[in-house]
């Protein structure tokens, strides 16, 4: 007689797996990190969590993507620190600079439109009393270039219907 329990996973190998691809991005980020840049046309739509867990935004961002968000990286990006667990950058919203720190387990996709490379994880679990909100920023925009920087992009357009 077969036993009728199925066997259970105590590897957790869809985590190792997600955690492996999650690594992807930390190497792609520091591509991104050297002086030089992001090569060719390479570019970056990374959506995360808003509030899961070590994820830092200013209190502003967080009231406007109380869920989640999709930042750009492209052209204007400063300050990227690109650590073994998380992320942190300096984007530009209307022309402000905006600190934020993301933890690679909020990264819910990651696309790499110019290659077509996509990534997608599973969501966190959020738990709402250990959401950080970075300190508010000084609001004093510095001298506009002309170009609003990064952009914030509604995930509709992804959505499978």
């Amino acid at each position: 007689m077969t036993n009728p329990t199925p066997p259970v996973d105590e590897m957790h190998y869809e985590r190792l797996a997600q955690d492996a691809l999650r690594g992807v991005i930390r190497a792609a980020l520091e591509r991104a990190a050297q002086p030089e840049g992001l090569p060719g046309g390479h570019h970056f739509y990374i959506t995360f969590q808003t509030r899961a867990t070590g994820v830092m935004l200013p209190p502003d961002v967080v009231a406007k993507y109380p869920e989640e968000m999709t930042v750009v990286l492209q052209h204007q990006y400063e300050d990227l620190v690109v650590d073994a667990d998380q992320f942190s950058i300096m984007l530009r919203f209307g022309g402000v600079p905006k600190a934020m720190t993301v933890p690679y387990r909020a990264i819910t996709r990651f696309f790499d439109p110019s290659v077509q490379f996509l990534l997608q994880f599973e969501t966190v679990e959020v738990i709402e009393d250990e959401v950080e909100v970075a300190p508010a920023e000084p609001e004093a925009p510095p001298p506009s270039t002309g170009d609003d920087g990064p952009k914030v992009v509604s995930l509709d357009q992804f959505r499978k219907k």
